[in-house]
């Protein structure tokens, strides 16, 4: 019986190293990376690249309190323009009287809108752009234009997020529009991971943005 025993063991512990033909196909699970601490977010970036936009993925870990926004767009500051209008979600905090700097685009003006929104939304919970680990994105078409505007997008985005230099720790200018690039509106290492979207309509007639973010408590 003991023999047996053994045996079945055996057998058992040979299942889990090698297939039919006696190659390896669990060799090295102990390898793998551990999971993150609990409490702890650690995102995955890509290999090689000083300043990468976003994360490839995102462990958390056990025991992590987060927390979720809603989806957020710009909110209406542009009192010059007419209501429901693109036009009318300018930052004039930015963008003083609503007018746009050369080759700045209406996305892009929105997404700085938008982001500024988001880190009034999280600051009222207690934390920061720095404290974002996972971000969503719809982008509606502006008028007239036959595909989103990803690039005017992904320019607001730098002002925010991922502009540093992950060898130098220096913030990484950011060109606002066409101008000479300068820096970042929020110097943030953060790269959270992230999906963004052309749709073909947003819920606010007039809006060209919308973003949700997931952050996660810091450590205290």
């Amino acid at each position: 019986m003991k023999r047996k025993l053994l045996a079945a063991v055996a057998v058992v512990a040979l299942s889990f190293t090698t297939g039919a033909a006696g190659a390896t196909t669990a060799a090295g699970w102990w390898d793998r990376p551990k999971p993150p601490q609990p409490g702890t977010v650690v995102p995955a970036l890509p290999a090689g690249q000083a300043n990468p936009m976003i994360a490839s993925g995102v462990g958390i870990g056990a025991n992590t309190p987060i927390y979720k926004t809603s989806g957020l767009g710009p909110s209406a500051l542009n009192a010059g323009a007419p209501a429901g209008s693109e036009a009318a979600y300018i930052d004039t905090v930015v963008f003083p009287g609503g007018t746009l700097p050369a080759g700045v685009t209406i996305t892009e003006a929105q997404g700085i809108n938008a982001l500024r929104r988001i880190g009034e939304n999280l600051e009222a919970a207690g934390l920061s752009y720095e404290d974002v680990y996972t971000m969503r994105v719809f982008l509606q078409n502006p008028a007239g234009a036959a595909t989103a505007d990803f690039a005017g997008w992904n320019r607001a985005y730098r002002q925010y997020f991922a502009n540093t230099d992950l060898t130098t720790g220096k913030f990484v200018p950011v060109p606002l529009g066409t101008a000479t690039p300068a820096k970042p509106f929020y110097v943030n290492k953060s790269r959270p991971s992230r999906f963004a979207l052309e749709i073909e309509n947003l819920p606010v007639n007039g809006w060209l943005v919308e973003v949700e973010v997931d952050a996660a408590y810091p450590q205290r």
